[in-house]
Parts: structure tokens; sequence; C-alpha cells
């Protein structure tokens, strides 16, 4: 399955890639603030559900753009252009984003950069990989030495106190943070221990499902904001290295309302 899933992966990778060299001539929606939709999400989407249901006719589907089809203990988690914003602007980090669950678990994840033809994948009980080199997350164990990724909120706002709140202290406690703009491979770069640490509030299932797989084949911990397992359905991540990861939590706990406890 996850050759398939690689294979999807590229063409869409390979669709997204000739694409970027005509940006203005791309036919663009608003789909609401600061979250657009370009015929290339679309097409790429489309030839990664072909490529999918051609080996596996009778699995479902749960993507971005074309929202749920069919029913089976396989599903589909697909985002086909996960940071359509930098991609519309030519910033060079965005991803496509494919994961497998079986009966609620995450099996099966691919994240592929196609800007720099980094291929993230995972295999549940068989480790994590970078072009088909082992990767693990990394070995930092103190706050402030840690790189910490994230993404600050850009459709919902109703958390933007508590996450500047956070913000603001792991400003003070870290070495540094970074928000490039593209979840999956922030998480994937979690995985790969280019980052000790991620959080995010208000993701997707498409979000964050690949790199969620990733982060825990390569020894991380993934939960939500509370320290649950909710993350997928929340849409709120805290992710990293078994050291950090708990440091997050502590940073992050006194600051959450309600709405972010899960």
């Amino acid at each position: 399955m996850l050759n398939i899933a690689v294979k999807a992966a590229r063409r869409a990778g390979n669709l997204i890639h000739r694409a970027a060299d005509n940006l203005d001539h791309l036919t663009v929606t608003k789909k609401s603030h600061a979250d657009y939709v370009s015929e290339v999400d679309r097409a790429a989407e489309r030839i990664i559900i072909e490529t999918l249901l051609e080996a596996y006719p009778g699995h479902a589907i749960l993507a971005e753009e074309s929202g749920t089809q069919g029913q089976s203990e396989y599903v589909w988690i697909i985002d086909p252009l996960d940071g359509t914003t930098n991609f519309l602007h030519g910033v060079p980090q965005y991803a496509v984003s494919i994961g497998l669950q079986h009966n609620g678990v995450l099996t099966q994840s691919v994240v592929y950069d196609p800007t720099k033809n980094d291929l993230f994948t995972a295999t549940r009980g068989r480790g994590a990989f970078l072009n088909d080199k082992r990767i693990r997350v990394s070995k930092r164990k103190e706050m402030i030495d840690s790189l910490i990724g994230t993404g600050f909120p850009y459709t919902r706002f109703e958390h933007m106190d508590a996450y500047m709140a956070i913000f603001r202290e792991l400003m003070q406690k870290s070495a540094g943070l970074r928000r490039p703009g593209a979840a999956s491979l922030d998480l994937a770069w979690t995985a790969a221990g280019r980052y000790d640490g991620f959080f995010e509030t208000g993701l997707k299932p498409w979000d964050i499902a690949a790199g969620a797989l990733l982060i825990s084949e390569a020894g991380g911990i993934v939960t939500d904001l509370a320290g649950n397992q909710d993350y997928l359905a929340s849409g709120h991540v805290c992710a990293g290295n078994p050291h950090i990861h708990e440091q997050l939590l502590q940073v992050i706990g006194p600051h959450l309302t309600p709405g972010l406890k899960g």
C-alpha cells in the first residue's frame, strides 16, 4: 500500500512542480479568509484519488477538496497541496500529504516535498524514512536548546489570545520558533529531527494524519494540546521528541481554554 501512496504522491508532485512555473495563469478561488484553492489543488487531488482507487477500488477517501467518498475500514486521508498560500506566492514550502487509516488506526504515511524531491514515508511498526534513509526525532532534552515549529492561526481566531500567550512564553524558553506554513512538512521535519517540537491549533485531519505517523514511527510523540490522542478530531496538535513534547505540554497547559482541551 505504501508503494501505491508514493506513486500517487509523486504523480501529484510532478503536476504541482510544473504548475509552479505558471502561477500567473492559475484559476484561484477563495474558500474563506486566508484559505485558497487553485485548479492545481483540485487536479492534484484527482490524480491521487484515481491512483489510489485504481489499486484499491473498495477503499474510502477523506480529501481536502472533495470531502468523503465511500465507506470502508480503509480510509485514505489526503491533502493534495498543503501550503497552497505559499505555492501561490512562489514560496517553495508545500507538500503532498497522504495517510491511510485502517479501522481508525494510522498505518501508512507519505509526505512529499516536490521542490526538494524529499519523500518522507512510514509504515506502522517499520519506522520512518526520508528518501529511503531511516530518520529519528532529535535527542535534545532541554527546551532552551530546542527549535520549535508552529503555525499561526489564519482562519479561526477564537483561540488567538491563548495561542499568543503560548508563543510569547516559548519565545523566551526555546532557542527559536519557526512558521514556514505547511503543517505536514512541519510534522515531517519534526520526525527527521530538524525541529525538536511542534504545536498548532485549528488543523484538519488531512494536515495531520501522515505527519503524525511519521513522528510516532521516528520515536516521537503526538497528542493534542492537553496530552490526549484526540488530535485528528480537535485539530490541535503537540508533537516532538519525548523530552520536548513533555516540556511543550507544560508550557501550553496553563494557557489552555476549554476549546483547546480537546
